[in-house]
């Protein structure tokens, strides 16, 4: 009865179970990862030239061919399309600039700072002054700065005072800094980030600077160009006869 024939009543289904799907080419695209020229498996597939034009669907010897005459590569964008879309590229190049692209975006997440700085809803003048001259600095610096309004007790009935602070301070540093992130209520607290402006560069290959007119002189400028007419000569008196 606990023998291993199967009970002949019941069906034991033969299919094999999900294969797994470790497969690369599933995964989104990347440079790492990315199948080209002969790797590509695709029968045919949606060719886009190398200047981005559409040139249809083509087989994949062809496809080949097309990128081999422009000395280029055919490399699989698109994986998951039907049929998967293969663009001509520089594979080389691309996965360069990819790179490039990547560093200076982790570049400039790592420098982006954020500096806080908390006020109370009924601030004194002094503190007030004092502390919004640090937000200043801190904005001039480069660095974004998350303004915090702390409520306490009964002071939460009123929100309009840290709103009105909020605004105040949003008014007295828009030179130097632009509101990323309106003011909202965070449980008993009210928030506003800054971010610093964006200083622009000097443009530089401007138009030529215009000479200097010439000073005014209140004679004509037809007569200023004429030469000045020589001295009369002066008389000789004659010598006397006798």
């Amino acid at each position: 009865m606990f023998g291993g024939t199967p009970n002949p009543g019941v069906a034991v289904s033969a299919t094999p179970g999900p294969r797994p799907t470790d497969r690369k080419g599933d995964a989104p695209i990347s440079t790492t990862d990315a199948r080209i020229n002969e790797r590509i498996r695709a029968r045919e597939v949606r060719l886009v030239g190398a200047n981005g034009e559409q040139i249809g669907v083509k087989p994949l010897p062809e496809a080949l061919h097309i990128a081999r005459e422009h000395d280029l590569d055919l490399v699989e964008v698109a994986p998951n399309a039907n049929p998967p879309v293969c663009k001509i590229m520089d594979f080389g190049k691309f996965k360069y600039e990819q790179d490039v692209r990547r560093k200076e975006s982790r570049r400039k997440a790592s420098n982006v700072v954020i500096k806080e700085m908390k006020f109370r809803p009924k601030i004194d003048e002094h503190d007030y002054t004092t502390k919004t001259k640090h937000v200043e600095r801190f904005l001039n610096e480069g660095s974004k700065v998350k303004i915090t309004i702390m409520f306490r007790g009964r002071e939460m009935a009123h929100p309009e005072l840290g709103k009105r602070i909020l605004d105040r301070i949003a008014e007295q540093v828009k030179d130097v800094g632009n509101v990323e992130a309106a003011p909202r209520v965070d449980g008993r607290n009210m928030l506003m980030v800054l971010a610093p402006v964006k200083k622009q560069e000097p443009k530089t290959g401007g138009a030529k600077p215009r000479p200097a007119a010439p000073p005014e002189t209140g004679v004509p400028a037809a007569e200023a160009a004429a030469p000045a007419a020589p001295p009369p000569a002066e008389s000789v008196p004659a010598s006397p006869t006798s």
